[in-house]
């Protein structure tokens, strides 16, 4: 035996987000004060309600197999929500329920990208997309997206970077982490250029209900039916519902494509758990008020950080349109100490930040964007309050 473990895990890069997400947890669980600026996931829990269907299901004794694609209520169910808040037709053998968004984008490229196939990632990414590409046998390429344009790429940017290897685009808006939303006008030409080339879309849209300053997100399969026959939509219930723990994601694709998602997740995983699924069908009928309430507070939790961050001398953040997230610009920074140790790029400066305040966030590197560092807004005013008062002091001891 010459290798123990196969070459392909070899290129895969451990999650830093869930790393400092940890390491902030054991300093709390050690009876440390700590802010978590670092954590994707709402500080709200479950809506009663929800909780109240996955009881009644398991006193109904749904406990068993379900179809390995999902429920078929549940199925028709989203295929609803498509068609309300997307204005998109599929039909329930095109929907595929999985074990979480994420495991939806694997899915996708598992199904769809041959070796070397390159998919194009506008950056800054998530984290997770290039890992997920790298181990299906594609190639990652980055389109660099600029701080003045809230980081968003234009059309004439994404036609320059497809090559005649390029098979895909990963499109997330609203985006992680830059909380960057697209208009409609501006992903209709970005899918002429997507069908010009004949290129798949990977439409993350798990953020949708998440949008702030009168902004609203277009689905790109929307565009036309030839980029619907391009587009495979990612979609959730862990942002909008609170369900982060709950692991239910679907996508929507083409026949050919969820037909060999579907053979590949029944092979891979089965079905998603059954309770979570029944859980999720009482999610999607969820009054949008439901929603709203939650975005309202995520919009005030906004605007309170962008305004303490504008307080800060040497630093600025990128204003987000959607999600729960801030790109904080500190890269001027670099090159300054703290106690004597030099800090020269994000991961210098989020490890010292969580040592000497015990605030943890994630560095931008693991985005692209090494000049940044990302902060979730999805806690409570309060510790955005104590979190920057922290962060103030910290770069205020720098020289």
């Amino acid at each position: 035996m010459t290798n123990r473990i196969a070459k392909r895990m070899t290129t895969l890069s451990p999650s830093l987000t869930l790393a400092i997400s940890a390491k902030a947890k054991a300093m709390k669980a050690a009876g440390e004060s700590v802010v978590s600026f670092s954590v994707g996931e709402p500080d709200f829990n479950t809506p009663d309600h929800i909780i109240a269907a996955a009881k009644a299901a398991l006193d109904a004794g749904h406990t068993k197999y379900t179809p390995s694609s999902g429920l078929l209520p549940l199925r028709k169910a989203i295929c609803e929500k498509f068609k309300k808040d997307n204005g998109l037709d599929y039909e329930p053998s095109q929907i595929i329920v999985s074990n979480g968004a994420k495991h939806s984008i694997f899915n996708a490229c598992y199904a769809v990208l041959d070796e070397g196939d390159e998919v194009i990632i506008p950056q800054p990414y998530w984290l997770t997309y290039p890992e997920v590409v790298k181990v299906c046998g594609g190639v990652p390429t980055y389109l660099p997206c600029k701080k003045e344009n809230k980081y968003k790429f234009s059309a004439e940017e994404l036609k320059a970077a497809i090559t005649p290897k390029t098979k895909m685009l990963i499109f997330n808006s609203p985006s992680n982490p830059t909380g960057a939303v697209y208009n409609e006008e501006e992903v209709r030409a970005i899918a002429a250029v997507c069908e010009e080339a004949n290129i798949f879309v990977l439409a993350d849209e798990i953020y949708e209900k998440l949008c702030y300053n009168g902004v609203k997100p277009f689905s790109i399969a929307k565009v036309s039916e030839k980029m619907k026959a391009l587009t495979i939509t990612v979609n959730g219930v862990s942002k909008s519902y609170a369900m982060t723990g709950w692991r239910i994601g679907y996508l929507a694709a083409p026949k050919d494509v969820a037909k060999a998602i579907d053979s590949f997740q029944s092979h891979a995983t089965s079905n998603a758990s059954s309770i979570s699924q029944y859980a999720t069908l009482e999610a999607l009928n969820a009054p949008e008020a439901e929603i709203q309430a939650m975005v309202d507070v995520f919009d005030k939790r906004r605007a309170k950080l962008l305004d303490l961050i504008a307080g800060i001398d040497g630093v600025r953040a990128v204003e987000p349109d959607g999600a729960f997230y801030v790109m904080f610009v500190v890269g001027d920074l670099y090159g300054k100490s703290y106690k004597g140790k030099a800090i020269t790029n994000s991961i210098e400066f989020a490890d010292a930040l969580l040592e000497a305040e015990k605030v943890a966030t994630v560095p931008g590197v693991s985005f692209g964007a090494d000049d940044c560092l990302r902060l979730s807004y999805s806690l409570s005013e309060a510790d955005i309050e104590e979190g920057l008062k922290r962060i103030k002091r910290f770069i205020s001891e720098l020289n």
